[in-house]
């Protein structure tokens, strides 16, 4: 990894120097880019890494990712999305003069959070450290305000201020204050957005599964500190997103739009209900079934039927990840389609493996949501983690079921929290 390429990516970010006011962003919404770690434009990527082991990377994120949604649960801009490992990733800017991070986007989540210096015990990060100490506009918050008491698993520190303490299945952890700072989003208009007196997390101790090419996580989920929720009426509680397939043709950025840029409509959208439950930091749908080929293979509940919000869709897993009842009547169906041998993944990440000369062809499969279905493409449903093999993209998990980011590649998601829907629509990513 190029230290030059780094900085040239984060000085083309900071360059902009115009800033829009959030009235002129809520009569036309924003968008700003997200990129994918392994994409071209990505700064952190890495040449000599083959397309097989990135998806390797990405296989062994998903699985530490459905653990991190174990949690202990008592409680109009746009930009850009790059990949890594199987996450996507934003440019924002904390501070005053504007200092550049890149966290990854994460519907999952909803707190804003980042390194800070000095850190006592951080994760090794290949950006420097955002120093709040260096910023005009930081302010830690007082640990009895209303705005700490929104912030979950918060509370007082032996100074006062809010603190925040977050674990998670897989064993990684954020520790900080929670703490009010401008943040600058940038935009596909040229002109960045400038956001002021936003909550956010200002990490002193982070440990586990966090890569070394984002410096946190920018919360896009439906919990009230969430960067959505904060926006609030400014973008009346629409976002939509474009993931761009990896290996696709062009820079491997898609744009991320907010406000009524947002909106998703024209032919083939399919709008699926939200469903509202005690989480309400993620975004809960409900999947009837998935059809493969003419046979429906349905999502059924203890009781026969289908549950609502049975499933949760997160930009920060790379696999679906399903019940392993349903994901045994699931492959089964699969395997009937295809006349080929399966073949075992030498690494055992996967359960159904083929061998791919060229002439694989998965067969045809439809996601089948309250609300209308939704047709996959290939590159939805397999993937191929060697020269010559490929696997299905689906795996079995009996602690939350999510669809994940690879389903949703070349489609246009768009989320609308005051309607209480989630859209579909077939896309090319790389050109939208």
């Amino acid at each position: 990894m190029a230290i030059s390429r780094i900085c040239m990516a984060l000085s083309l970010f900071v360059s902009f120097s115009l800033l829009i006011s959030l009235s002129a962003a809520k009569s036309r919404g924003f968008s700003a880019k997200m990129y994918h770690r392994d994409s071209q434009a990505s700064p952190f990527y890495d040449p000599t890494l083959t397309p097989n082991e990135r998806v390797r990377r990405s296989v062994a994120r998903s699985i530490a990712r459905a653990n991190r949604f174990r949690l202990d649960n008592t409680n109009s801009p746009k930009s850009v999305i790059t990949a890594n490992h199987g996450e996507y990733l934003m440019n924002i800017s904390l501070g005053t003069p504007p200092f550049p991070i890149v966290a990854i986007a994460d519907t999952g989540s909803d707190l804003i959070w980042t390194q800070c210096a000095p850190c006592s015990n951080c994760y090794k990060q290949k950006l420097p450290l955002y120093n709040p100490k260096k910023s005009t506009t930081f302010r830690e918050i007082a640990c009895r305000s209303q705005a700490c008491r929104a912030a979950s698993r918060s509370g007082c520190t032996r100074d006062k201020s809010c603190g925040y303490s977050i674990s998670y299945g897989d064993g990684s952890h954020t520790n900080g204050v929670v703490s009010s700072e401008t943040i600058t989003l940038g935009s596909t208009s040229a002109a960045p957005v400038k956001l002021s007196k936003y909550i956010f997390g200002c990490g002193f101790d982070n440990e586990g599964t966090f890569t070394g090419d984002g410096s946190g996580i920018i919360g896009l989920g439906g919990g009230p500190v969430s960067l959505v929720s904060q926006l609030g009426s400014q973008i009346n509680g629409k976002f939509s997103y474009c993931l761009v397939p990896l290996g696709a043709e062009g820079d491997g950025t898609s744009p991320i739009n907010f406000g009524k840029s947002a909106v998703v409509s024209g032919r083939g959208v399919v709008k699926t209900p939200l469903v509202k439950k005690n989480i309400e930091t993620f975004y809960y749908l409900t999947l009837n079934g998935i059809t493969v080929g003419n046979e429906r293979v349905p999502f059924t509940g203890a009781y026969g039927s289908v549950e609502e919000g049975n499933i949760i869709i997160d930009s920060g897993t790379t696999l679906v990840l399903i019940p392993s009842d349903f994901y045994s009547q699931l492959e089964s169906a699969v395997s009937k389609q295809i006349t080929a041998t399966p073949t075992q993944d030498p690494h055992g990440a996967f359960s159904l493996c083929y061998t791919d000369n060229g002439s694989f062809k998965p067969p045809s499969m439809t996601a089948n949501w309250d609300g209308g279905d939704v047709r996959l493409n290939p590159f939805n449903t397999f993937v191929k983690i060697s020269d010559e093999l490929i696997c299905f993209a689906f795996s079995p998990s009996d602690n939350v079921a999510i669809y994940g980011n690879l389903a949703q590649m070349n489609f246009l998601v768009g989320y609308d929290k005051v309607g209480g829907t989630v859209s579909f629509q077939p896309k090319d990513c790389a050109k939208a």
